[in-house]
């Protein structure tokens, strides 16, 4: 497989940006490469590089792309936007057909803001949260990633977790002190700070994906919204991910659990930059200009974002059952296969999923269920399982702590053909264990 145009474009980006990329899990450091590919185009369940090689690709840009890439409804609609002008700076009617489709799609909210990305709107709910309850001290979990804001960005997981290591050089100590982070499943520590009354929110990825997928148990989740009530603070669903992605109204339908705020992107946007925050609407009305909360954005409700996350919307709400039913499918049959294979090859691995996103931790452990456990994972066995994936035509995350995502557009062929592959990498493991 040529990478020629791949370490060319790489070496002149590092000239210009700071370690050749402009997010730091696609340096694929991690993954020992000399250089990362360069996307060129992609169309369905595949992406092309600027080598002209062809993947199936199970990055699907870190999940908006659940339908698969560039469907042809939402290129169109695009299309016609882009016509119409790339940004206003003032509101527009499909903004407000956006947010109606969020609000009627999503349980707890009532009313919407919409931002430029995750980060911004996980940012504007922990603020937010700290007005409505005039608290300071937020809580979060080890190895769940809110974003790169300074409250959030406390041992978190994604890319920082690949770089190895958990925390951001540059966050104020002032800073670091009302942030309490615990390891994720803890209650009694949770409980112990809540009892304090000082917490305004807690922030939770209820499907944490950013130290890999960790299968989420409804008994914690409703612990923490029962307990949250009882000592008057906000609970946060950061629904970035899960979002759209495990059911349509998300996690809180998947579990049937309500939270008091959630923050959502990638999928509402269609592949394009977007992000929201929203929740009941007594808690959304202090934000400007109807409260002292203050949120803006140049770009917020671009209308490019916007009809491509309408579009996108509009297509789940209409084929909700089929599709939601698809990916879950998929997702059920490729891990256990998955298992059979690392039963056969006697890979100290362990599958984790939840409807359409999956991790592979080559780890000894029978469940990884925390930042800790996460960390157990046999990196080098990664290495080996993503490269031989790659140098076969199929795009794993480049990260042991990423997910997986399948989208719509995968096809039945598309799974035997990752099988095979995966089977490959692991006798090539198991030839070195």
């Amino acid at each position: 497989m040529k990478q020629e145009n791949s370490k060319k474009y790489f070496e002149e980006a590092c000239q210009y940006i700071p370690g050749g990329v402009n997010s730091p899990v696609r340096a694929f450091q991690s993954v020992h490469r000399e250089a990362p590919i360069f996307a060129k185009k992609a169309k369905g369940a595949y992406l092309w590089d600027e080598d002209d090689n062809r993947y199936l690709d199970y990055i699907c840009s870190w999940g908006p792309m659940i339908l698969g890439h560039n469907p042809d409804f939402v290129l169109q609609g695009v299309q016609e936007a882009i016509l119409s002008g790339s940004s206003f700076g003032l509101p527009t009617k499909k903004e407000v057909e956006l947010a109606k489709l969020i609000v009627q799609s999503v349980p707890c909210i009532e009313k919407v803001r919409l931002t430029t990305s995750g980060t911004e709107a996980t940012m504007s709910a922990v603020r937010l949260s700290r007005a409505y309850t005039k608290r300071n001290k937020i809580i979060k979990f080890e190895g769940c990633y809110h974003g790169h804001s300074d409250a959030l960005l406390v041992k978190s997981g994604s890319g920082l977790l690949t770089q190895g290591f958990q925390d951001s050089n540059g966050i104020p100590q002032s800073v670091l002190q009302d942030t309490i982070t615990i390891p994720f499943g803890n209650k009694e520590k949770t409980l112990e700070y809540l009892q304090t009354k000082e917490i305004a929110c807690i922030i939770v990825e209820p499907i944490p994906a950013n130290m890999g997928v960790i299968e989420s148990q409804k008994d914690f989740l409703q612990f923490l919204r029962e307990e949250t009530q009882n000592y008057g603070s906000l609970l946060i669903f950061d629904e970035v991910i899960s979002g759209f992605r495990v059911a349509l109204g998300g996690a809180q339908e998947y579990f049937k659990i309500t939270p008091d705020l959630c923050t959502l992107g990638k999928i509402i946007g269609g592949g394009y930059p977007v992000g929201a925050f929203g929740g009941k609407e007594e808690i959304m009305n202090l934000i400007a200009p109807l409260g002292q909360v203050y949120h803006a954005g140049t770009l917020s409700g671009n209308p490019i974002s916007v009809r491509a996350g309408y579009e996108t919307l509009s297509y789940l709400m209409q084929h909700k059952s089929s599709i939601y039913l698809d990916i879950t499918k998929k997702t059920e049959f490729l891990v256990k296969e998955i298992e059979k294979l690392i039963q056969k090859y006697e890979i100290p691995a362990v599958v984790q999923s939840m409807p359409s996103l999956f991790t592979i931790f080559f780890s000894e452990k029978e469940k990884v269920t925390n930042l800790e456990d996460a960390l157990s994972s046999n990196v080098d066995f990664f290495t080996i399982y993503f490269n031989t994936l790659l140098e076969n035509g199929i795009l794993a995350p480049p990260s042991q702590f990423e997910a997986h995502f399948i989208s719509h557009a995968h096809s039945e062929d598309d799974l035997k053909k990752t099988l095979k592959v995966i089977e490959l990498a692991f006798q090539k493991i198991h030839e070195v264990m």
